[in-house]
């Protein structure tokens, strides 16, 4: 996941698409050449393309790394839509010398394929100690289908850390009796979660003249809806049997999950708006204080946790007035089948050395330093004596820095430059305990504390079912999209459906429709790539 600000929203996308063919070019230089000589003791500037920043790279965590390297760098990122910028790179191959890509995107394939990016194979084994330290299999796994690593990956390895799940007013739930389960990390069983929000509306018919809302998702990021609904379903990203995958829609939890969701709506305990509300409507509605619970990202209720604590009455627990993360469990469920985790152990984005780099032994040993616990420490923590000490051998961060972020995360980043770049960022702890990622992980607060109680023990590793889709621009493509849209379609009418009869008569017409735009097909495209997957992490 990137970054994890309970205070600003982010969005969680898995829109990852397959590898395709690659095939590497020289130019004269032979830039990928480990045998080219570099002189460290120059310095030398870099352009980088970092689709996440354009911000200068003048700020105190920067300087420090060009100190540390003798490499400056410059950023380029575009105003406008990065992949606009990428394909227009591309085809003029006037290229930066390092970019920052998608990992397993269709552009980052693209990039790969005409060669516009080089192989770093031999530039890690001479030069990239660290880079094998800490990558350890990743580089194994990140390879791609001819057996060559383009790039370095950033938030990789797994991380025990809760994702999606059910959330609740927990002021409110104390209300309604719920005793213990408030915080003693047990999970609620479906009929459980039912009785809540059925109490809710008996209890609390209006709230502040405003009709009550027992439950209500955001109908813009249907994704964030599907996956906390299939986790509590223990659904995974693919339906196995017999060592064969099947789309998620065949798995016959689906339709048990679908007669739920229904069940709630058809009972009035589901906001009869979500399907039409925008993400700025969503968090409206969630923070007005009329909504009991509701189906998320820990990090998508950031916003409305603020402003309902900021309207918390005189004297109220300010901290209770806030909704908190819990597992529910779909009947046959047990408490570790449940999959509100999904998780890629392989990370976000990619570092890549472009095929115009000038001196790539002096650009991977720039990245082998980033890689080290020295550089993570400082990308994430800042500078040692200034915004953080070592004491009794573990990284302690300085008040000021953790209020600054408190305050203002923007503003205090962009000053210090702590978790400004975030390049080959790993997940988990250092050597001492302490987490690399300082912001999102060594600081928390009641809302993140009780969901990694909850749900943490739900994280799976999505890594070997990513980008198993056909490649972009394809025929397949195109009737994965189809499909895609199919199901997609059913979903919103079934979920909203008046009756469980009509629940099943659309599913069965939603696999009839899926099967005929090119399902079977895509499913043995899934079960080939798979299959080659397994075989080049051997």
């Amino acid at each position: 996941m990137k970054k994890l600000n309970l205070v600003i929203t982010a969005t969680l996308v898995l829109t990852l698409l397959a590898g395709c063919g690659a095939k590497t070019t020289s130019n004269e230089s032979s830039p990928g050449s480990t045998s080219e000589t570099s002189n460290e003791s120059s310095p030398i500037k870099l352009t980088w393309f970092d689709k996440n920043t354009g911000d200068a790279f003048t700020n105190p965590v920067a300087l420090e790394i060009t100190k540390k390297t003798g490499i400056t760098v410059e950023i380029q990122q575009p105003t406008g839509n990065p992949l606009e910028k990428l394909n227009l790179m591309l085809a003029s191959s006037d290229l930066p010398d390092v970019l920052m890509l998608d990992r397993g995107s269709d552009i980052m394939n693209k990039y790969i394929a005409s060669g516009a990016v080089i192989p770093l194979n031999d530039l890690i084994d001479e030069y990239g100690p660290n880079i094998k330290k800490m990558y350890g299999d990743t580089l194994q796994k990140t390879r791609h289908t001819d057996g060559k690593n383009y790039y370095l990956a950033n938030w990789y390895g797994l991380e025990k850390y809760p994702v999606f799940g059910f959330l609740m007013r927990m002021d409110i739930m104390k209300e309604l009796d719920v005793g213990e389960k408030v915080n003693n990390g047990e999970p609620f069983t479906a009929q459980e979660f039912e009785d809540l929000l059925v109490k809710f509306k008996e209890k609390y018919p209006t709230i502040d003249g405003k009709p009550s809302i027992a439950m209500t998702l955001n109908g813009e990021d249907i994704g964030s809806a599907q996956w906390t609904f299939k986790g509590m379903f223990g659904m995974k990203t693919y339906y196995e049997e017999n060592d064969e995958l099947k789309k998620d829609i065949r798995d016959p939890r689906y339709l048990e999950m679908m007669k739920y969701i229904n069940s709630l709506y058809n009972k009035g305990l589901m906001d009869k708006e979500w399907a039409t509300l925008k993400t700025k409507q969503y968090e409206q509605k969630v923070a007005a204080g009329n909504v009991f619970a509701t189906g998320n990202a820990v990090w998508n209720v950031g916003a409305p946790n603020t402003l309902l604590k900021a309207d918390a009455p005189e004297g109220s627990n300010v901290e209770e007035r806030q909704l908190y993360q819990y597992k529910v469990l779909a009947p046959g469920i047990s408490a570790d089948q449940t999959t509100y985790g999904p998780k890629s152990s392989l990370g976000w984005d990619g570092v890549t050395i472009s095929k115009t780099n000038k001196d790539p032994v002096r650009t991977i040993k720039m990245l082998d330093f980033l890689a080290s616990e020295e550089g993570q420490y400082l990308m994430m923590w800042g500078i040692e004596g200034k915004d953080w000490d070592m004491v009794d051998g573990k990284h302690v961060p300085r008040q000021e820095v953790l209020d600054g972020f408190t305050k203002d995360w923007d503003a205090t980043a962009k000053a210090t430059g702590i978790r400004k770049w975030t390049w080959m960022i790993k997940n988990g702890p250092g050597s001492d305990g302490t987490p690399y990622d300082l912001i999102g992980r060594y600081k928390t607060d009641p809302t993140t504390d009780l969901a990694i109680k909850n749900l943490a023990d739900t994280a799976y590793d999505t890594a070997p079912y990513d980008n198993l889709g056909p490649a972009g621009g394809t025929s397949e493509a195109i009737m994965e999209q189809k499909v895609n849209e199919i199901v997609n379609k059913y979903y919103l009418k079934m979920a909203l459906a008046p009756s469980e009869q009509q629940v099943t008569e659309m599913y069965n017409q939603m696999i009839k429709e899926s099967d005929a735009a090119g399902l079977p097909k895509l499913e043995k495209l899934y079960n080939e790539n798979y299959k080659q997957r397994l075989e080049l992490w051997k």
